[in-house]
């Protein structure tokens, strides 16, 4: 059958696009510049935000984020999910923050709600969300829940560009949101991502995190002027705010960004669709399709097992590399972080475990050392996408024969 797991979304146009860029005379800048602030504008209005700020990963820009909430309210709690990508979870603890991990559920693979609220302590500051795969995270609950606790809302979209909840796009309702563009998401400028806000505070931090932390890149005059008044030791050209790094991207990166843009709404209707045609073939006795799917702008088939059953998922998988149909197990970022090397190596040092809602009946710790117990006791659902689910390749030039082919092959096994 041979479906890969990904297609690359650049286009012959893209190229073409490029081209022409460079073929200017005299030769462009080619390092961030006005074809970079041309792509955040565009970007920001077809999203609905007031700022967005380019940079050369989703990476760097979920560490942009976590690097402003140190800045501006100092180490902190972070409740993020298990199920995401390691970049998430890393961003934190490398910025001085601690992460607290709350159970998915299995509807729109976002929080557990009803765990999300036992896990909030006055030490909480933010909650990070993750839109696993296309699926719309965000809910009325989760939206009071940050305002009733005066918590910052991060949005994590890197696989759900055009995701909405009630008619505003994913990434424009939180506090600070943050966008992939890696080569096979639902737009690629081949590496690079966007942090997004509507606070013009943050707009002026992130942009000086972006470039080593100087005070120059800031847009508010007033506030850069202060600055230079309080450091009159210093060159006012060389004023680092943070110890921060180089995100930047290029001119290059964002021309292909502009182009793609372009076709990204007919895209994501095809991935849409795409995937909602699966979902209403698959056999709902052996996999769940009860997801929620309103808002979804899907990036890849999510195919999540009813029962816990070994041998059953092995032969799945089994018949799915027989037909050279690529998989990933485990959903977003290979399933559950929380047993991943560097969790484990950091969760004694860390004390991840010794605070509510991490203890038995008794009130004592379960254990500074994560254990199935511990993992199957507080983090069921998670656990059971970790070994039971898989994503399969879902792009805009997939033919439905193609779809028909793979639904059938899942449902006779």
């Amino acid at each position: 059958m041979n479906l890969p797991l990904m297609s690359d979304n650049i286009t012959r146009d893209d190229i073409d696009e490029l081209v022409r860029f460079l073929q200017q005379d005299p030769i462009p800048r080619l390092t961030n510049g006005p074809k970079v602030e041309e792509f955040e504008k565009k970007w920001s209005d077809w999203l609905g935000v007031k700022h967005s700020v380019f940079v050369n990963s989703g990476t760097s820009a979920n560490y942009m984020t976590m690097q402003l909430l140190y800045y501006k309210y100092g180490a902190s709690e972070v409740i993020v999910p298990p199920l995401t990508w390691v970049s998430d979870v890393a961003s934190i603890i490398n910025t001085g923050h601690n992460p607290v991990f709350v159970d998915i559920n299995l509807s729109n693979l976002s929080f557990d709600i009803e765990k999300l609220k036992q896990a909030i302590t006055p030490k909480t500051k933010a909650i990070f969300l993750t839109h696993v795969l296309g699926l719309n995270g965000l809910t009325d609950e989760l939206l009071q829940i940050c305002r009733e606790n005066d918590l910052l809302l991060i949005e994590d979209v890197c696989e759900s560009h055009g995701a909405t909840f009630k008619e505003r796009k994913a990434g424009s309702i939180g506090d600070v949101s943050n966008f992939s563009f890696y080569f096979a998401h639902h737009m690629s400028t081949i590496e690079g991502g966007m942090v997004c806000t509507n606070n013009d505070e943050y707009y002026d931090i992130l942009r000086f995190s972006r470039s080593h932390g100087m005070v120059r890149e800031c847009k508010n005059e007033e506030f850069k002027e202060q600055v230079k008044f309080d450091h009159p030791d210093l060159n006012p050209d060389f004023i680092f705010l943070s110890p921060a790094y180089n995100f930047r991207s290029t001119e290059l990166n964002a021309v292909l960004g502009i182009s793609q843009l372009k076709s990204l709404d007919k895209n994501n209707q095809q991935r849409k669709d795409n995937f909602d045609y699966f979902l209403q073939k698959l056999d709902s006795n052996k996999y769940i399709t009860t997801l929620d799917t309103e808002g979804q702008s899907n990036y890849a088939f999510i195919v999540i097992m009813k029962d816990s059953d070994i041998n059953y998922r092995d032969k799945i998988e089994s018949i799915l590399k027989e037909n050279n149909i690529e998989f990933r197990r485990g959903l977003s970022g290979g399933g559950n972080q929380l047993r991943q090397p560097y969790i484990k190596e950091y969760s004694h040092k860390m004390g991840f475990f010794t605070r509510e809602p991490y203890k038995l009946k008794n009130g004592q710790p379960i254990s500074t050392i994560l254990t199935d117990k511990m993992l199957g006791q507080h983090f069921a659902n998670v656990e059971h996408v970790h070994n039971y689910s898989w994503y399969i390749g879902n792009y805009p030039s997939l033919q439905r024969e193609k779809i028909d082919k793979l639904v059938s092959l899942l449902n006779k096994c």
